[in-house]
Formats: structure tokens, sequence, C-alpha cells
């Protein structure tokens, strides 16, 4: 179906008084009655007032009224409340229902005061009165605690009895705990204030007479629609899309923010709103339904902005019912409870609140397109502004364009689409043509597409000049990403790779990914176009270098990436499921088998150097040669790399740092020497010689007798582990050391995106758990860390840590972190003590379910068991696990954190008592039983469990 601008362009007819909203009583939740029993209440009144001498004077019949009134909305309330419970996703009854109440809670209050406090003796004209609902309220679109927003007109400057009535309506609505927002105009007033203030016109398209003179309330709606809203729909129409954009800005710009604002977010209730006041404006339309007779949706259409409106109605409705309160932000820990209310259960490996939050994805991705093909129409009868790059297009020469497409309003569309059945990969070359010419899709080509979507069969999958096209636009433009997200929100990506389809709008419940998983995948697609346009060489060297010597496959890198994330959502590991799928859609794609064969391959191991970079001791060779042993060739690993680099980078903003770059720069580093050069060259003692060299050339100005001294009092690990900065440091802090002293360093790294903090003191057990426990006190985030032995019985330590935000310590903060953690190392403070009071876990992440795991390696490490504990971050964590290990009398040797968001995975270098590896499984049995008991008793403390 076309757009009809004709039918918008009609002129907006003469509006009907009485056609403005109403609540018919059988579209309530449950029986009008049940909510407000007029009959009831109008006799509690009576009795109650009968009691007072006069109810005239004082406050006694106010309060005897409102007393009633509140006996009545609690009622209402709780016959609402629990019938929405029985039917927790009949929103449209639920909002309608609250409203009812409202409207008698309000009329009641205006007749008590009009006639039984305030009666008139001999009304006259000018002392009329009505009361309009504004806002959601004048839409009859209340959730549980909206603001009641009423204006009270009156034909000229206001009386002293209307005065009277007005003050004694508020009290009774404040004392009935109402959030009232009100104003008093005259008619006049009301056309000037609008002309001057869009807010207020935009109130004032909502009204809705709920009590007092309805001759009143007609004469209002008959000036508005002659004196102001039927000659003033463009600037209208402006306002309101400045207004949706700077919404929008503040929200995040995002429609895939994972903790959404239901009401403000994009794609959320307030588009929905904004499509109506323009409908109405425009059309002077009462319900959206009517905008189909027009020709500006179709049924469809209509039926997915009726899904989506009940649905956010729904959450919107709940989120206060929960909270008590006005709560608009779905918060994480809201989720979960939201989403079991409207009875999502958990399924197929996934949980309940992820189910949920993509059905609300899903939704506010239709918001947005129907919020397209909404503006386009407008556009095309200049009622909207005309975007720039549209107008910029029109003044440039036109390009040939392939047979069946052609540019209107300054956008791609269909110019045959009839013919689609017999070329329905015309679905694929208009997007490859909005890349090659820079021009926008069309709306009314985006409703074809999403119409036709069948036409993408397995048979139409299957051809060569399919993949051919879908492939050129990967590859053969500068951005792809723009092309592939409009493909997803439409589902002709789905369409096209139906695998791709179970990952639209998915969420993954938990603070670390930014994104869902469809876009999460164009967001890396997106970092690595950009790094191939050479925009990110600044914090991307190696990626970039990697991608313009020319020997990576782009193919093989671009298809990988979009297939990456493919497994998610299944109880089985999503890396061996996407490589199960790659397997099926690479040929699919008419990749040659070697081809196929690598994409497999990095979607199997896409986590691999990630883990390793961030989970392993990278200065072990050990873990060097297990990961090039793993990747086998320098074309994998330049591929991995890059894909590795892309997929951090697509989690979130503020996910990517220097940390993480030094550490994937180092591995990249060490794997391709070892490549080049083989494996044997890998080895503690080869490192070793070139580390004592490094720090002689640094202490040239030492005595030749120090520098043996320094050179001698450390064992082989001390050697391999530590860059030649730190050696020359602690040699500084050890030299001269007195036994009862403690020194500390603490220095910005700036390439670390960390604070490096140094420790020399005597020897003596548990001295890694000490160190952590310190630094927990200071607010300091663990990274990476180190311990140390000397022969003449020194201790070194270093660590490398981070603050609340992820960066480094300001250095005006050093020397206070300085005393305290010197304070805690003396045992003026105990770690322990201080720490119960500030381990705790945040009320919005106590929702993520973060299974302990506990895992022992003794191949990872040729002297060290590495242990590796995955569970719930929390601040006095480290600390705990350090020292039960303490406890326990085994030596830590090491420790690197790799923390997602609030999931954390410790790692420790360990021996035992004696030196030795934990090999028997009755030893391991027995420290993870004390590991998880550490950890359970922190969860307990800190309120996780």
């Amino acid at each position: 179906m076309t757009l009809l601008p004709e039918a918008l362009a009609a002129p907006v007819s003469e509006p009907d008084p009485s056609a403005y909203v109403t609540i018919p009583p059988d579209s309530l939740i449950c029986p009008a009655v049940a909510i407000f029993d007029r009959e009831t209440v109008r006799s509690e009144i009576a009795e109650a007032l009968s009691e007072i001498e006069d109810p005239r004077q004082g406050a006694g019949g106010r309060n005897a009224v409102t007393q009633v009134l509140a006996r009545a909305r609690s009622r209402g309330r709780t016959a609402i409340q629990t019938a929405f419970e029985a039917a927790p996703k009949e929103s449209a009854a639920l909002v309608a229902s609250y409203s009812w109440l409202t409207d008698a809670l309000v009329q009641e209050a205006f007749r008590v005061s009009s006639e039984m406090i305030h009666p008139r003796q001999s009304p006259t004209k000018g002392e009329s009165l009505s009361v309009l609902a504004a806002g959601g309220y004048g839409r009859a679109e209340m959730a549980p605690h909206s603001d009641v927003d009423l204006l009270f007109l009156t034909p000229w400057k206001i009386t002293g009895w209307a005065e009277s009535v007005i003050e004694t309506m508020l009290y009774i609505l404040w004392d009935l705990k109402l959030q009232v927002g009100h104003a008093a105009r005259t008619v006049k007033e009301c056309i000037r204030l609008g002309k001057e203030d869009f807010t207020i016109r935009t109130s004032m398209l909502e009204l809705r007479p709920v009590a007092g003179d309805e001759a009143l309330s007609v004469e209002l709606f008959e000036r508005l629609w002659e004196d102001l809203f039927s000659t003033t729909a463009k600037e209208f129409i402006a306002a309101k899309l400045e207004e949706r954009s700077a919404r929008h800005k503040r929200q995040g710009g995002q429609r895939y923010m994972l903790e959404p604002n239901v009401k403000e977010g994009k794609g959320g209730l307030r588009d929905l709103q904004s499509l109506y006041w323009i409908a109405k404006y425009v059309h002077c339309v009462i319900r959206i339904r009517e905008l189909v007779d027009l020709g500006v949706f179709t049924e469809a259409e209509y039926g997915a902005f009726r899904e989506a409106e009940t649905f956010f109605w729904a959450v919107r409705a709940h989120l206060h019912l929960i909270t008590g309160r006005e709560m608009d932000q779905l918060t994480f820990d809201l989720q979960v409870e939201v989403a079991a209310r409207m009875g999502y259960s958990d399924s197929a490996g996934r949980r309940a609140v992820e189910r949920f939050m993509q059905d609300y994805f899903r939704h506010a991705t239709r918001v947005g397109e129907l919020t397209r093909i909404f503006l386009t129409a407008l556009e095309a009868i200049h009622l909207k502004p005309e975007g720039t790059i549209a107008g910029f297009l029109k003044r440039r020469r036109r390009r040939k364009l392939p047979e069946r497409l052609d540019v209107k309003q300054g956008r791609l569309t269909f110019s045959e689409p009839e013919t689609l059945p017999d070329h329905p990969l015309d679905l694929l070359r208009i997007f490859d043509q909005s890349l090659r010419s820079g021009l926008l899709l069309h709306p009314e080509a985006m409703r074809i597409i999403a119409a036709n979507l069948t036409l993408i069969d397995a048979a139409v999958r299957s051809r060569k000049e399919a993949s051919r096209i879908f492939l050129d636009l990967l590859l053969k433009h500068r951005n792809p990403e723009p092309a592939l997200r409009r493909m997803n929100e439409l589902g002709l990506l789905a369409a096209f790779i139906p695998e791709f389809d179970p990952i639209v709008a998915m969420m993954q419940f938990n603070v670390y990914h930014s994104y869902t998983v469809d876009e999460h995948t164009i967001q890396c697609i997106g970092q690595l176009a950009a790094i191939e346009r050479g925009e990110l060489e600044e914090d991307l060297p190696l990626a970039t270098g990697i991608l313009r010597n020319g020997g990576v496959n782009r193919k093989v890198l671009y298809v990988a990436m979009l297939l990456h994330d493919i497994g998610k959502g299944r109880p089985e590991d999503h890396s061996v499921v996407g490589a199960r799928i790659a397997r099926t859609v690479c040929p699919r794609l008419h990749l040659k088998p070697e081809e196929a064969e690598t994409v497999e391959w990095l979607v199997r191991y896409h986590l691999l150097m990630s883990d390793l970079a961030q989970k392993r001791d990278i200065s072990d060779p050990r873990t060097v040669r297990d990961f090039a042993k793993a990747v086998k060739s320098k074309k994998r690993l330049d591929l991995l790399t890059v894909l590795t680099v892309c997929d951090i980078r697509g989690v979130g903003p503020n996910v990517w740092n220097n940390w993480k770059a030094m550490l994937l720069r180092s591995l990249y580093r060490q794997t391709d020497e070892a490549l080049e050069s083989g494996l044997e060259a890998l080895n503690r003692e080869n490192r070793g010689a070139e580390a004592k060299r490094a720090l002689r050339a640094a202490l040239s100005d030492w005595p030749a007798a120090d520098v043996r001294s320094e050179l001698a009092r450390h064992y082989p690990p001390y050697w391999q582990g530590l860059p030649t900065s730190a050696h020359t440091t602690l040699a500084g802090m050890l030299r001269g050391l007195p036994a009862d002293d403690i020194r500390i360093d603490l220095t910005p790294d700036a390439d670390r995106d960390a604070t490096r903090a140094c420790f020399a003191l005597a020897d003596h057990p548990g001295i890694f758990s000490r160190l952590a426990g310190a630094l927990a006190l200071v607010g300091a985030n663990v990274v990476d860390a180190r311990t140390y032995t000397s022969k003449d019985g020194w201790a070194t330590a270093i660590f490398w840590v981070q603050d609340a935000d992820g960066a480094p310590f300001e250095e005006d903060r050093l020397p206070r972190l300085n005393e305290m953690i010197l304070r805690t190392l003396k045992g003026e403070v105990s770690a322990r003590e201080a720490l119960v009071s500030r381990d705790k876990v945040k009320k919005r992440n106590s929702e993520f379910r973060f299974p302990t795991s506990i895992t022992f390696d003794n191949d990872g490490s040729e002297i060290y068991t590495i242990i590796e504990v995955d569970t719930r971050d929390r601040p006095g964590l480290l600390y705990d696990l350090t020292r039960t290990l303490a406890e326990a009398n085994i030596y830590i040797a090491s420790a690197v954190i790799a923390t997602y968001g609030a999931q954390v995975v410790d790692t420790f270098y360990v021996k035992d008592l004696f030196g030795l590896k934990f090999y028997t499984r009755s030893k391991q049995a027995a420290l993870e039983r004390r590991l998880r008991e550490a950890v359970a008793d922190g969860a307990r403390r800190a309120g996780q469990g």
C-alpha cells in the first residue's frame, strides 16, 4: 500500500465537541460499580455532612467529604489492582479504569464544592466554571501513580465563587493524595498562552470535559480549532520533532538502552503519544485507528501500534505498582519483577527477564518504524521540514539507478513494487544501492520490504547472486553499519539469514553488555569498518596496521564478525553453537571451503584471545605457547586479533581501555614472535636473561657490587613477570630497607589506564591477602597483581589498581591512599572488620545471577596450579579469597582479575606449602569447598543471599 499524501493534505475538519475521548463503562478492567459506586458514595457523603452543623463554615464539611472519598478511592484502586493482577497485560482497560476512578473523584469533589459547600444563590453566566482533564488524564490514559492535570475554565475573569470552589476542590484532591497539577484560565487566556507555549498548546490538544459547564468547554474547543490549531500545524510539528530529538538525546539516543525509560525513551510511550498529538493536530482524529481510514497506516501497522502501546502501558503500570510511586525507568532489578508479573518464565536456557526484554525492544523497534512512516507522510505534504540530506541530494546531479528503483522525496524506493515476486533480490539490492548512492530508504520502501519478507525463501537464499549482493553490501562500501541496522529493524537480515532471528532484540541480562545481541553485532561491524577507514589508528594502532597491510581476508573477517554471537540464547556454549551455525551459513553464502573453515574456527574461538589476555598471566611463556599452538598461523592470529578488538569495543562505550589494549598487544606480539621464531624460543631462561640485562643497563649509575646483589637476590619467576620500569622501582625500594619498614610506591601508569602500586617489606605468610585488604579499604579495584619472595627474606609485590570508574587514581589522591594503605599494613586498621560496612551489592544489581564456578588447571603453567574463581563481584571479594588461600597455607604468586560488569573472574597462580601443584582431586575438592564458603559468607554479608 502506498502513502496517500492527498488524504493527509485534506483540510482539517471542524471538530465535533462530543467526539472527544470518552470512557465507556464496558471498557474498564472490572465492573464500574466495583471501582466507584456513585450511589453509595453520595449516600455516605450526605450522611457525613448531615452530622455537621453547617458544612459551609470552616473545614469540617470538606474533611468529612474527603474521608468518604478516600475510602472510595482505596476500594476502587484495590479493585483495579486485583483485576490487573489476574489479567496483567490488559493495560488499555487498566489506564481507562484509573481515569474513570479519577473522573468520579473529581466530579464528586466538584459537586460537593459547588453545590453543598459553596452553593450559588442566584447564578449568573459570569460564574460559569468548567473542569477539564489535561495531559495523559485528558487522553484517559492514567497509570497507577500518574499526575492529575486539571484546567479550571471560566468565561471571563475568575469570580469569588469560582475561586472558592476551585480552592475547596484542590484541598479535597490534595488530601486524597492525588498529585494535582492545575491552572485556572479564561477562554481568551487559553488561546493566548497556547500561541506562546507549545507545552501548554499540547496539553490543550488533549482536553476532556469532566465536570461543570459543558457549553463553556465546547466554546473553548471551537475557539482552539478555529483560532489556533487549524493554521499552525507546520510549526507545531516542527516543535514536537525538536522536542522528541532532545528527549532521545537525554535518554541516551539508543533504542536498545538496557535500562530503558518506558515513558521517555526512544521507541517508548512518549514517541507513541507524539504520533497521537501530531495526528490529532493535523487530522482532528480522536483515536489513532482513524489514520487507517486516512491511508496513513495499514491495518497491520495500526495493529503494531496498539500492541506496542498496550505492552508499554502494562510495563509502566507494573513499575508503578511495584514501587508504589511514579517510576518509569526499567532498571535491572525491576525488570525481573515486571517480567514475572507479566507471565514470562525461564525457557530453553534463557531467563524470563531476557525474553521479556526481547519483546520490549522488538516493540520499540516497531515504534521507530511507524514514526518514520508517519513523519515522511507529513513531509510529502510539506508539513514537516525536509531533511538536509534530502535537500542536498535534490541539488546533486542524479545518478542512473538500477531497474525498478526510483527516488522519491530525496529517498530511495521501488518504482515497480508489484514486480517483487519476480525479482525478490531487489529487496537486497535496494540496500546495496542505498550505500552506493548515499540515499536513505523511503518509508514507503520500508513498508514494502516488511510486507514481502516471505519472498526471501530457501531458494532465494541459496542463489549465488543473492550472496554476491549481500557480501558486496558488507565489503564494497566504506560503512555497512547503517544498512545492516535498517535491514535488521525491518526483518530482512533475519529473513536472509534465518539463524540470526533468535538474537534479534535479545537482551543479555548483565551490567557488562550495553546493547542487545543483534545491536552488539552491528556495532562490532561498525567498529571494523571504522578501523578500515583509518579513523581509529591513534587508539588502535595494532588492528589498524593489520588491516592496512592487506594480508587479511576481509570476507572471512566480516562474515565471522556477523556470526560470532549468533549462537547466543541456547543452553549450550554459544561459541560451539555459533560454529555449528557458521558451518551451515558459510556454504549458503558461497564461501570457499577454506574460507568457511576459517570463519567456523573464528566463531568457535572468538573469546580465546580475550580470555587468555584478561584471565591468564601472559608473561608466563606457557600461556603464549598454548595460544600459539591454538592459532597455528599468522593469518589466524591477525584475524582473531582484529575480531577480538572489535568484539570488546562493541560491548559498550566505556568497556575498551588502555589496560585491555596493552594486554592484547602484548599477547599478539609474543605470539607473533613465537610463530615466527619457533615455540622453543619461549622459555623462562631466555626471558630472565633479557630482564637482567635490561635492569643492569637501567642501574648503570649504581655500584657494581649493588647491581650484582640485586640481580642475585631474586628467584627466576621474578624476572619474567615485570617490565624493566617495575624492576628498577623495586630495586630502589629494597636498597637499604630496614627490617621493620614498609615501603610503598604509587605511580600513575597511563599506558595501562591504572595506578601501579609497588610494595617492599619483610616476608611473612599471607602477605598477598593483607595487601589485597588494604587496597580494598581505599576503594581500589585490583586488575593485576604479583608477589615475589627474595632469597634474603624480602617480599616484593606489584599491584595494578583502578578507581571505581575504571581509571587511574588522581595524583592528588595518592598521598592519602599511601597513608591509609600503610596504616592497614601496620595493623592499625583491620581490613576484615572495616570491609563489613563497605562490602555491599547495589540493589540495582541484586537480580543478576552469577553461579560461582571454580576450576583448577595444572596444564596452563609449568610450575603453578591455576585456580579460577568466576562469581559475582563485590568490593571485598579478592580479600576474602586471598585470605582463605593464605589460611590454607597456599602461596599466591600472582593474580589476574577480569571484571565483566557485576561479574568477575579472579585467577590465581598458586603452589602449596612445599612448592608443589595441587594434583590430587581430594586436595582440590577441599580447597574448592573453602573458597565456596568464603564466597557464600561474603555474599550473605553483602546482602546477596
